[in-house]
């Protein structure tokens, strides 16, 4: 799930775009985007297809039906061909009932490659980029194919007719193919291709490899070692230790980047398995300017659209050029996720499938840069470059039961493996899906005969600093002893030399402890000392990071798959608890002893709706609208800086004794020492969204005399539970009141934000003073 310009998907930024939790954590600096966002309400209806004649296609239906193509029309048949989900209902292209779906799908059987290719969703750069990495003479073979022609030629065919063609694919009729497919026909086809990393197994049949996630909430970098030495002593861990920062600034990356790399030096790794922070690609690259040598595999969230890519700060240009200077053994890393570009408001009509599959096309581009710049140096023309798709990090918006997210994973890694990538899942959920525990257990079951390249890997299923469900360290051994999966031939014979399976690959004495995985570190740094006083200080250091709230796997149950009963046990605490979290509502002693507050509510009617419809979130009522006009009537423009606080997904957050005021507190005196003038209200809003700040921004700010001065909304808001800490942000936006005064203008991409703050994760003592140096950042105080 990455941090830099990823959001809330918060994904991850997967990710709402994908954003991990950030102390510090830079949400864009790219263009203000002018993309409106869809108004709040209940889902459209949804798309009706009442029938269809004998041999109709999609583009002879649209003219029925129009007289004329129309494009939202066409855009709406290739929605409803999709097995239901939430998202594509916002985006108003879900079928509004079965027999609808049915005759989209029947068009969709019937319409051309070539017409598809004439009518693409978007254009713009990236399309035309897409166009130019698609191979003429592969897509000649499939000259007056259907789509429906193109189905049975993929699950009657061998791998090697299918790879012939593939390139020639285009990335919308990629996307087509599989909706017209069964989960059934999509794992028949998933398990026929595959595109393995140079020199390796990884992405290979029969092998499911493992990206270690060693996250901590605070970017200590014990609690990200040690996480490493945890996957390891069960045997887990051979794509890459890919570690989501809570802040992104150069120096907090470097010192995760130093560790990773030290780590794998010191195992003798370098050469097998890559490092990575998961800080937008820009900072890496100035990570690498600073210190040489010490950045591993480089990543970034991609979006399907040029506008939505903005949003990552990032564009097909920037990104060329990066993948143009990947000539080392290590190139490229990807993330993305369904629902991640419609949830930061560039759906431009079309559906969730499609726009995965457009990055799909895009990382496809991308790879075929480092190749020509691995050749140039000399190196294979196969580049080391894969893609995680974060499947259900987003939220319940997106989609909300155990089989969408079963069906989304089955489509992305088609449509990944039809784009020639070695692709891998991260298969997760919210806390506020209605996808449990165990759920997630029912859905690997379902996924895994597809043979997806690799899962994420955690020493539980619960990310201590994401705040999310996924796979932890034992579900990689039960699936690995289900299904006869592989870990990668290098990595397998060096968890044997680790001690930690024998040659016959069961579990020894060592499976499970970090402890003994810790001891052989040290003596690969030459560390001599008596085996028990490492060993006692192993375990000393192993407990101060469990007090960190940390969990850390050790030993086992009854099986090896099995996490060991105490963990078990403290996992479904978590997780009760942050079911408790989300429903959570702000006291009356909490809010009567805010100082100075001012009410505000927003446009959810009540909590559960706020969940479901998160855009209900984002607009405030009449009411509020009407108790800002008047604190700007007040205010005269006398104030700089406004505080804004929000319920978010967790008031306990808030609530919980001595957390908020002493930051607010501490905050107040920062921002003044530092020459801000801090208006003396604390508005308090209840069902807010991170977005609901931005409209506070522009009903205070907008229309301001003095266009070019800076007014900056601290939006202090409850993050979303699950980390087993309750933690709130403080969202810092601080554009021109002539930005503010354009309405939607405003959004995550001129935002940063300082998350992870709690008594428990990181202190409000210190989160004040870091939300002050990010405001300063944005809006300098002087002459």
């Amino acid at each position: 799930m990455a941090s830099g310009p990823r959001f809330l998907l918060h994904r991850r930024t997967v990710l709402a775009a994908m954003m991990g939790g950030a102390a510090a954590s830079l949400l864009g600096c790219g263009k203000d985007s002018t993309v409106p966002r869809p108004p709040p309400g209940p889902p459209p209806e949804g798309v009706h297809i009442p029938d269809v004649q004998s041999g109709e296609d999609v583009f002879g239906y649209v003219r029925r039906i129009k007289g004329a193509f129309d494009e939202t029309l066409y855009k709406q048949v290739l929605g409803a061909a999709n097995a239901f989900k939430e998202g594509d209902a916002l985006v108003g292209v879900a079928a509004a009932d079965e027999a609808s779906r049915e005759n989209a799908r029947r068009l969709l059987e019937n319409t051309r490659l070539v017409d598809l290719d004439s009518h693409p969703v978007r254009q713009d750069r990236l399309h035309a980029l897409l166009l130019e990495t698609e191979d003429r003479v592969a897509a000649a073979t499939a000259e007056g194919w259907t789509l429906g022609r193109l189905k049975q030629f993929l699950l009657e065919s061998d791998e090697a007719a299918i790879k012939a063609l593939m390139p020639g694919l285009g990335s919308d009729v990629i996307g087509c193919v599989v909706k017209l497919m069964s989960d059934e026909e999509l794992i028949a086809v998933a398990r026929k291709v595959f595109n393995p990393l140079p020199g390796s197994n990884l992405g290979a049949r029969g092998y499911l490899g493992a990206r270690i996630q060693p996250n901590s909430p605070t970017d200590n970098v014990d609690d990200i070692r040690w996480q490493v030495f945890d996957g390891f002593s069960y045997a887990v861990g051979d794509v890459v230790l890919g570690c989501n920062p809570v802040s992104s600034t150069p120096e907090s990356v470097g010192a995760i980047e130093s560790a990773l790399h030290e780590l794998v030096v010191t195992f003798g790794l370098q050469d097998v398995m890559p490092h990575c922070v998961l800080a937008h690609i820009d900072v890496q690259a100035e990570v690498e300017r600073l210190q040489p040598g010490t950045t591993g595999i480089w990543f970034q969230s991609i979006a399907g659209s040029d506008t939505a890519n903005g949003t990552f700060d990032i564009s097909v240009e920037k990104m060329l050029g990066y993948a143009d200077g990947r000539s080392g053994k290590y190139g490229l890393y990807f993330e993305t996720g369904q629902g991640a570009d419609f949830t930061n408001g560039h759906a431009h009509g079309y559906d969730m499938v499609l726009h995965e599959s457009r990055k799909y096309g895009f990382a496809r581009a991308l790879t075929q840069r480092v190749a020509r710049a691995q050749e140039s140096a000399g190196r294979a023309a196969a580049p080391w470059v894969h893609l995680n798709d974060v499947a259900g990090f987003i939220g319940p918006e997106v989609f909300r039961t155990r089989e969408q997210l079963v069906r989304c994973c089955l489509e992305d890694i088609v449509m990944g493996k039809l784009h020639g990538l070695m692709i891998g899942l991260d298969v997760c959920s919210t806390l506020h899906m209605d996808v449990s525990l165990d759920d997630l257990d029912w859905c690997l079951e379902r996924i895994m005969p597809a043979n997806p390249a690799y899962l994420m890997g955690l020493p539980t299923k619960n990310d201590p600093m994401l705040g999310y469900l996924t796979t932890g360290f034992q579900d990689h051994v039960r699936l690995r002893e289900r299904f006869g999966y592989k870990v990668e031939d290098r990595m397998w014979a060096f968890f044997q030399r680790l001690g930690v399976i024998d040659a016959a690959g069961r579990p020894t004495e060592h499976f499970g402890d970090p402890v003994w995985v810790y001891l052989q570190y040290l003596r690969a740094k030459g560390d001599m000392r008596p085996e028990e006083d490492i060993r006692a200080e192993g375990a000393q250091r192993l407990a101060e990071i469990r007090a960190r709230g940390v969990p850390m796997a050790r030993g086992h149950g009854a099986n090896p798959w099995d996490l060991e009963p105490a963990l078990e046990a403290e996992l479904r605490r978590v997780y009760a608890d942050a079911k408790k979290s989300l429903f959570a509502e702000l006291t009356p002693a909490f809010i009567n002893a805010m100082p100075e507050a001012v009410r505000l509510v927003t446009k959810s009617k009540d909590r559960t709706e706020y969940i479901l419809h998160p855009e209900t979130g984002e607009q405030l009522d009449a009411v509020s609208l009407d108790a800002l006009r008047s604190l700007r009537a007040r205010h005269g423009g006398r104030y700089d800086v406004q505080l804004l606080v929000s319920d978010g997904l967790n008031a306990l957050a808030l609530t919980d004794e001595g957390q908020l005021l002493p930051y607010l507190q501490a905050l107040r005196s920062a921002l003044t020492s530092a020459g801000y003038s801090v208006a003396p209200e604390h508005l308090l809003l209840t069902s807010g969204r991170v977005r609901a700040g931005y409209r506070v921004g522009e009903a205070l700010y907008g229309g301001l005399g003095d266009a070019k001065k800076h007014r900056a909304i601290i939006h202090v808001i409850g993050e979303r539970p699950g980390t087993g800490h309750h933690t709130f942000s403080a969202y810092i936006t601080a554009p021109t009141a002539a930005v503010w005064s354009r309405a939607g203008q405003v959004d995550h991409n001129i935002t940063r934000v300082v998350s992870g703050i709690a008594l428990t994760a990181y202190a409000p003592a210190l989160a004040a003073p870091e939300t002050v140096r990010l405001l300063q950042q944005l809006a300098p105080v002087g002459p």
